[in-house]
C-alpha cells in the first residue's frame, strides 16, 4: 500500500502491477507516489486550524446575525420608515391631498364652472349667430357681388383686348416695319460691305503673308528640326544607357538584400529558434509537467485536508457543545427545576396570593364605600329638592339624570325574554 486514501475509490483492475502505474497509466508514477503523502500531511496540518477558525467564525457570524444583526436591522428599518417614509406619507395624506382637493375645488369653482357657463350661455350663442349671419347674409351678398364684378371685368377685358390689338397692329405696320426696312437697307448693308472689303480682307492677307508664314518657317528650322535631331541622336541613347545602369543596380541591390536576409534568418534560427526549441523541449516541458503534477497533488491534498478538517471541526464542535451542556446547561436546569421552581411556588402560595387577596378585598371595600357615599349624596339631594320644590306627582316625576345600573341576574329574576315568557 503506497499511501493512505481518505476517500474510497472504485476497485482497480486485477492486472495492476505492484509498486507501479496501473493499466490506465496514471501520469507521474513514482513522482506522484513520492509527493502525495507528505503534501497531504502538511496540508492537513495547515488546513485544520484554518477550517476550525473558519467554522468558529461562521458560527459566531450566524449567532451575531440572529441575536444582533436581525434586531438591529429591524430597528434601523423601523427608524428609516419613521424618519423617511412616515413623514412623507403623513405630508401626502394630511397636507398635499387636502390641499390638492381644495385647489381642485377652487379651480372648479373659479375657472371650470365660469368657463362652462360662458361657453354655454355666451360663446356658443354668439358663435351660432355669427355662423347664421355668415351663411344667410354675408355668403349670398358676397356671391352676388362676385358675380357682378366678374361680369364687369369680363366686359372691360374684352374692350381692352380689342383696343390693344388695334393699337398693336397700327404700330407694327405704320412704325416698326418702315423703320426696320430703312435701317436694314440704308445702314446695315452698306456698313457690312465696307467693313468686309476695306478692312477684314486686307488685314487677313497681311497677317497671313507677313507674320504667319515667316514665323512658321523660323519655328520649323530653328526649333523643331534641332529638337528632333537632339532627341534621336543624344537623348535616346543616353536614356537607354541610364535604364540599363538602373536595372543593373536594382539587381545588385536585390542580390545583396537577399544575402543579408538569408544571413539574418540563419543567424536568428541558430541564435534564437534552436535554443528556444531546446529550452522548451528539455527544460520548460519537463518542469511544466512536474509543476502540473505538484499542483494537482497540492489541490487534491488541500481538498482532502479541507474535508477532513470539516469532520474534525464538527467533532470538536459537538464535543464542546456536549461539554457546555453537561458543565453549564444541565446544572442550571437541575437548579431551576429542583430549587428555584419549588421556592417560586412556595413564595407564590405563601406571599403573593394572600397579598393579592388582601388587595382585591381592599378594592371591593373601597368601591362599596364610594357607592354608599354616592347613594347618601343622591338621597340628600332628593330630600333638599323635595323640601324646596315639593313632591312631584307620580306621573310627572322628572327622569333622573343619574345613569341607572342594570339589575343583577338571579335565579328568580332574569332579564331575558325567554324567562318572562316562561313566567307568563
Amino acid at each position: 500500500m503506497d499511501h493512505v486514501e481518505l476517500e474510497k475509490r472504485p476497485s482497480e483492475p486485477s492486472g495492476r502491477e505492484p509498486g507501479g502505474a496501473g493499466a490506465s497509466g496514471e501520469p507521474g508514477g513514482c513522482l506522484v507516489v513520492a509527493i502525495r503523502m507528505p503534501v497531504r500531511i502538511v496540508a492537513l496540518v495547515l488546513v485544520v486550524p484554518v477550517r476550525m477558525a473558519w467554522d468558529a467564525l461562521a458560527a459566531a457570524g450566524r449567532f451575531l446575525h440572529r441575536t444582533v444583526g436581525r434586531p438591529v436591522g429591524r430597528a434601523l428599518a423601523w427608524l428609516a420608515r419613521a424618519v423617511c417614509v412616515w413623514p412623507f406619507v403623513a405630508l401626502w395624506r394630511w397636507v398635499l391631498v387636502p390641499a390638492g382637493r381644495g385647489l381642485a375645488w377652487l379651480a372648479r369653482v373659479l375657472v371650470v364652472v365660469p368657463a362652462g357657463w360662458a361657453h354655454r350661455y355666451l360663446l356658443a350663442p354668439l358663435g351660432r349667430g355669427l355662423v347664421w349671419l355668415y351663411a344667410r347674409v354675408l355668403t349670398p351678398v358676397g356671391q352676388g357681388a362676385w358675380w357682378l364684378l366678374r361680369g364687369i371685368g369680363a366686359v372691360l377685358a374684352a374692350v381692352g383686348a380689342g383696343l390693344w390689338t388695334g393699337a398693336v397692329w397700327l404700330g407694327r405696320y405704320l412704325v416698326v416695319v418702315p423703320v426696320r426696312w430703312a435701317v436694314r437697307y440704308l445702314v446695315v448693308v452698306p456698313v457690312r460691305w465696307a467693313v468686309r472689303y476695306l478692312v477684314v480682307v486686307p488685314v487677313r492677307w497681311a497677317v497671313v503673308y507677313l507674320v504667319v508664314v515667316p514665323v512658321r518657317w523660323l519655328v520649323r528650322y530653328l526649333v523643331v528640326v534641332p529638337a528632333v535631331r537632339l532627341y534621336a541622336r543624344v537623348l535616346t541613347p543616353a536614356g537607354r544607357a541610364l535604364a540599363r545602369c538602373v536595372r543593373g543596380v536594382v539587381r545588385l541591390l536585390g542580390v545583396v538584400v537577399a544575402g543579408v536576409v538569408a544571413a539574418l534568418v540563419w543567424a536568428g534560427r541558430v541564435l534564437l529558434v534552436v535554443p528556444a526549441v531546446a529550452a522548451w523541449r528539455w527544460v520548460f516541458v519537463p518542469v511544466g509537467r512536474v509543476l502540473v503534477v505538484v499542483g494537482r497533488e497540492v489541490g487534491e491534498a488541500l481538498g482532502h485536508a479541507w474535508r477532513v478538517a470539516g469532520y474534525v471541526s464538527v467533532a470538536v464542535g459537538r464535543f464542546l457543545a456536549a461539554l457546555f451542556r453537561w458543565v453549564v446547561v444541565e446544572p442550571v436546569r437541575r437548579v431551576y427545576r429542583g430549587v428555584l421552581t419549588p421556592v417560586g411556588h412556595a413564595v407564590r402560595d405563601a406571599v403573593l396570593r394572600p397579598v393579592a387577596e388582601a388587595v382585591r378585598g381592599a378594592g371591593r371595600t373601597a368601591r362599596q364605600a364610594v357607592a354608599a357615599a354616592r347613594e347618601t349624596v343622591r338621597q340628600a339631594r332628593a330630600d333638599v329638592r323635595r323640601a324646596l320644590f315639593g313632591e312631584h306627582p307620580q306621573g310627572d316625576a322628572p327622569a333622573s339624570r343619574e345613569p341607572r345600573r342594570p339589575a343583577g341576574r338571579t335565579l328568580d329574576g332574569s332579564t331575558t325574554a325567554l324567562t318572562h315568557l316562561t313566567k307568563d
